[in-house]
C-alpha cells in the first residue's frame, strides 16, 4: 500500500486518488503550509463519529477515548516515541494559556521568547506584558545563533522560554534548541517549543529537550483538519496550572489530597480541559492510519519536501524576476528550510490576489509571500504554480 518516491512526482501524483472531494489534482493548492487537503478517509471518520453517537448516545466516550488515544500515540510517534504525557485539545491558544497559567510568575515574572512567534504565543505574550509579566523578545535574526541568544537571556527570574523549532513566518529550522533546554534547566525555568511547522513534515526530536513541553497540532501538514492539537508534557510533571478544566480531575488523582486544594488527575489529565467535540477525533483517528498503512513517515514526507521546496526555488530563479519585486527571503541550503518557502515581495497582497486570480492558492503575512506544497502535489503543478508568479509579475 506504500508509494515509492517517484509516484508522488509524476501527473497525477499517486496520492492524489485519495484526495478526490479536496480536487487535489485539478487545483493547485500551495497552502500546504496552512491548510493541507483532507484524504477522503477523513470523511468515514467523521460519519464514524456521528452514527457512534447515534447507536451509543452517552454511552459514546469509551468509543471517543480510543480515538484520543490513537491521536495520542501518533504524536508521541512523530515526537520520535518520546516519554510524557500527551493533553489534546482543540487548539494550541487553550493548551498554551493552561501551561502559562501553572507558572510561577509572581515569584518569576520573566518569560524569554523569540520575535517571531504565531499569534497564538505573541499576543498572550504581549497581554501579559501590559500586566506587568518582563517579556523579553530576542531577534530572530540570525537564526543560527537564535538559539545561542535565547539562551543568554534565560535568569533566575525567568519562569519559562518560548520558541519555535521551525519559524512560522521565514520556515527556517531553528537549530541547537538544546542550549536553550540547557539554560531553562541551569536556572530552573522551563521551556515551551512550538513545533507546530515541525510535525509531519521535519522529522522532530526530544533529544537534548527530555524535559521540554511541547505544542503542535494536526490543522497543517497532518491532514488531521482542525480541532487537533496537542501538548506534550514532561514525565513527572507536579505543575498546577490555574486555568483548569473539569477533566482534570476526570482521571485517577495524582496528588496527595490537602483539605481545601484543587487536586489534579494523573497523565494528561493534568492539563485538560472540558467537554470537546469527538468528531475531530475520529477524524483524525482515520488519517493517521492511512498515513500509517501508506508509510508516510516524517523521514519520506521531508524527503518529499525537500524536493517540492527545492523545485520551487529551482523554477523560481529560472524566472529571473527582479529582486525588487520578489526574492527569497532567505537564501539557505534546502536543508535549513522547513515545509514551505518564504519570498520577500513588497507587493505581497497584490501578488497574492494575482496568483489566485491564475488559480493558484498560497498565503502571504505582511510583505512575505508563501508557498506550501504538499505530498499529494506533481512535479507539474508545483512548477506551474510558480511559474504563474512571473506571468502575473509580467502582467502588471
Amino acid at each position: 500500500m506504500s508509494l515509492a518516491f517517484d509516484e508522488l512526482r509524476g501527473s497525477p501524483n499517486g496520492l492524489a486518488v485519495h484526495y478526490s472531494a479536496f480536487r487535489v489534482a485539478e487545483r493547485l493548492l500551495l497552502t500546504g503550509h496552512s491548510h493541507q487537503a483532507w484524504p477522503d478517509v477523513a470523511f468515514e471518520g467523521q460519519k464514524r463519529a456521528w452514527l457512534d453517537a447515534a447507536e451509543l448516545v452517552d454511552g459514546k466516550w469509551d468509543a471517543v477515548a480510543a480515538k484520543v488515544e490513537r491521536v495520542a500515540e501518533g504524536y508521541r510517534a512523530l515526537m520520535g516515541g518520546c516519554e510524557g504525557d500527551f493533553t489534546l485539545e482543540a487548539n494550541t491558544h487553550a493548551l498554551v494559556v493552561r501551561f502559562l497559567s501553572a507558572l510561577p510568575l509572581r515569584e518569576r515574572p520573566r518569560i524569554v521568547t523569540t520575535d517571531g512567534e504565531f499569534h497564538s504565543i505573541r499576543r498572550q505574550l504581549d497581554r501579559l506584558a501590559e500586566e506587568g509579566i518582563e517579556v523579553v523578545k530576542v531577534g530572530v535574526e540570525p537564526v543560527d545563533t537564535l538559539a545561542e541568544r535565547l539562551a543568554a537571556r534565560v535568569d533566575d527570574d525567568t519562569a519559562c522560554a518560548m520558541v519555535s523549532s521551525v519559524l512560522f513566518g521565514s520556515g527556517l529550522i531553528v537549530p541547537e534548541l538544546a542550549a536553550v533546554a540547557v539554560a531553562c534547566e541551569a536556572h530552573g525555568a522551563e521551556l515551551l517549543v512550538d513545533a507546530y511547522h515541525s510535525l509531519g513534515v521535519v522529522p522532530f526530536s526530544l533529544d537534548g529537550l527530555q524535559r521540554a513541553f511541547v505544542v503542535g497540532g494536526g490543522y497543517k501538514y497532518l491532514q488531521l483538519g482542525e480541532g487537533n492539537c496537542v501538548l506534550r508534557v514532561p514525565p513527572d510533571c507536579g505543575l498546577r496550572p490555574v486555568v483548569t478544566g473539569w477533566f482534570a480531575e476526570f482521571a485517577d488523582l495524582a496528588d496527595a489530597k490537602v483539605p481545601g486544594e484543587v487536586r489534579y488527575g494523573k497523565g494528561p489529565a493534568r492539563f485538560a480541559g472540558s467537554t470537546f467535540d469527538p468528531t475531530s477525533a475520529y477524524r483524525a483517528a482515520a488519517v493517521l492510519d492511512f498515513f500509517a498503512v501508506r508509510a508516510l513517515t516524517p523521514d519520506f514526507l521531508r524527503r518529499v519536501s525537500q524536493h517540492q521546496v527545492g523545485l520551487l526555488v529551482e523554477t523560481l530563479e529560472s524566472l529571473d524576476l527582479s529582486p525588487d519585486i520578489v526574492r527569497l527571503q532567505a537564501d539557505v541550503p534546502i536543508e535549513r528550510r522547513g515545509g514551505f518557502l518564504a519570498l520577500e515581495a513588497p507587493e505581497a497582497a497584490r501578488l497574492h490576489a494575482g496568483l489566485l486570480d491564475h488559480g493558484v492558492r498560497t498565503d502571504y503575512r505582511g510583505p512575505v509571500l508563501r508557498f506550501g506544497p504538499a505530498p499529494y502535489l506533481s512535479d507539474a503543478q508545483i512548477v506551474e504554480a510558480m511559474r504563474s508568479l512571473g506571468e502575473v509579475t509580467r502582467r502588471e
